[in-house]
């Protein structure tokens, strides 16, 4: 069984030449005065998986670049941190302006670097602007404590103060989402920024560096408090072993995560990491099963399965799971697949063509290991599409069991349909996987939504009930548990990974008592 291309599916794409004029318009709305080169430059070279077409060049930071912006960025840090952070706030609250005013131009350079559909390019920024206001709030609440002492005319209390350079290292899928996070939470506590992107997403990068130096210039702030760097692996590497950079933030795949904690553990300094996730969704027999296919759908479909905290994993009741897998098919059979700027369509491409080659390999293991699947065919989009551009169908693959396959997180739209007859054995299988971002439950049943949120339910960082894995709000704090790297970011008080903490004790009395009743002398 296949699923057949729908005459929903968008049959043209803009040229490469098109594409250039939206980067070029998208840009220069920014406010960017950097000189892109042709396509086949030397560089790094900025394609677009709509077309697989290389659209420009765009120059390399070097190794000595490098090294000169983190010693700019140490330099801003002296006078940033100092800054009283209400004052450190208007910088981001002015971001938070901008990036309102060009919402439509990032949203344009996500859709063309990333492939994301226009609305959830949109929603991207968005949670730029969302970050932005929280953290400008965020300015006046940097809480320390006051603490009760054992000592008679003391106090004691905590201090929070900024931590340094901060590194931030992101990836292809939220090219302008994640730098946000971090930065605007980092700016506020007082911390300079160096930051390098995605070698695939070099252009919204760029588009977000003019915004934020505009910012500072329109509220006076130091004008290193956030450099950008552009490279490979060397740049990356060189982020993670300089030992004047406080604190590396880094999302990427676990592999990624592997090196870089050991490497800045190995140097004293302070990582948080968000790697990979293999995201499920329980699905009880009280489910609401409209609103379980819904959630299943965008959390497994949408951005192409490119997500980190896409489903990938069902594990759906017997008395159910029938039922669930047909409406789950059905539905995936009417999402309209192609060019992502286009209004109607729901599915854009994957990223390049090693994304093809991993779903392509992980649906063929699954098939050897007993599993049925449907789906998972390239897509011919016509039009301007060259061989470099791969749209698939999401495929959905019922499996006997939770094999190694399943255990992988394949960056594609594979979910994997798996049963279970008691909520311990689902909970089990939820928890079996070595990742631990994100995981759902879609059941009526208070005590079976309690119990997934429990001390012995979900071990996911992210526990829903009734929503889907992925679309998470920037007031939580967002990260997981094992090989996802135990990492926070956005909400709550994710805020004081980016600050250290210091203990103060104040004796405002004439004598000095020793604390646990020590006498001396």
């Amino acid at each position: 069984m296949t699923l057949e291309a729908t005459t929903n599916h968008p049959t043209t794409l803009p040229s490469a030449d098109e594409l250039r004029d939206r980067v070029r318009t998208a840009l220069k709305a920014a406010g960017s005065a950097i000189e892109l080169g042709e396509p086949g430059g030397h560089g790094l070279q900025a394609s677009t998986p709509l077309t697989g077409d290389v659209l420009f060049t765009v120059t390399e930071t070097t190794v000595g670049e490098t090294d000169s912006a983190i010693a700019d960025a140490v330099q801003s840090f002296a006078a940033w941190r100092v800054t009283p952070a209400p004052v450190r706030g208007a910088l981001v609250a002015r971001l938070g302006e901008l990036l309102v005013e060009h919402k439509a131009d990032l949203g344009t350079l996500v859709t063309i670097e990333a492939g994301k559909i226009t609305s959830e390019a949109l929603g991207e920024v968005q949670e730029m602007i969302d970050i932005c206001q929280f953290a400008v709030g965020l300015s006046r609440q940097l809480y320390g404590r006051t603490i009760a002492s054992e000592r008679p005319g003391h106090r004691l209390m905590e201090t929070w103060h900024p931590l340094g350079v901060v590194g931030v290292i992101t990836a292809f899928n939220f090219p302008v989402a994640v730098w946000a996070w971090n930065t605007a939470v980092a700016l506020v506590c007082g911390d300079t920024v160096v930051w390098k992107p995605s070698e695939l997403t070099p252009l919204t990068a760029i588009a977000c560096q003019a915004l934020i130096e505009r910012a500072a210039v329109d509220v006076g702030a130091p004008p290193n408090v956030c450099r950008l760097i552009q490279g490979g692996r060397e740049i990356g590497e060189q982020l993670v072993d300089d030992p004047r950079v406080a604190l590396v933030s880094a999302t990427g795949s676990v592999r990624m995560g592997r090196q870089v904690g050991p490497r800045v553990a190995q140097r004293f300094g302070k990582s948080l990491l968000e790697l990979g996730g293999n995201n499920a969704a329980i699905v009880a027999p009280s489910a609401d099963l409209d609103l379980a296919v819904r959630g299943i759908v965008f959390s497994a479909a949408g951005t192409a399965g490119q997500r980190c905290t896409t489903m990938r994993r069902v594990i759906a009741h017997s008395s159910v799971v029938d039922t669930l897998v047909e409406r789950i098919t059905l539905a995936y059979r009417s999402l309209p697949i192609g060019d992502p700027s286009t209004e109607s369509t729901l599915v854009g491409p994957l990223i390049h063509e090693r994304s093809y080659r991993d779903m392509v390999g992980a649906l063929e293991t699954a098939r050897a290991d007993g599993g049925e699947v449907v789906g998972g065919e390239r897509v011919d989009v016509g039009g301007d599409a060259g061989e470099g551009a791969f749209y698939v169908t999401p495929a959905v693959v019922r499996m006997p069991s939770q094999t190694a396959v399943v255990h992988d997180e394949t960056f594609a739209p594979i979910l994997y349909v798996l049963t279970y007859d008691t909520l311990d054995e689902a909970i089990e299988l939820n928890n079996a996987v070595p990742q631990g971002l994100s995981s759902a439950i879609f059941t009526t049943d208070m005590r079976e939504a309690e119990r997934f949120m429990a001390a012995d339910g979900s071990d996911c960082g992210i526990a829903n009930v009734n929503i889907g894995t992925s679309g998470a709000e920037i007031g939580g704090a967002f990260g997981g548990e094992k090989q996802t790297g135990g990492g926070r970011e956005s909400g709550s008080d994710s805020w004081k990974s980016y600050m250290r903490r210091a203990t103060n004790t104040v004796n405002y009395s004439s004598e000095l008592p020793l604390a646990q009743g020590v006498h001396f002398g």
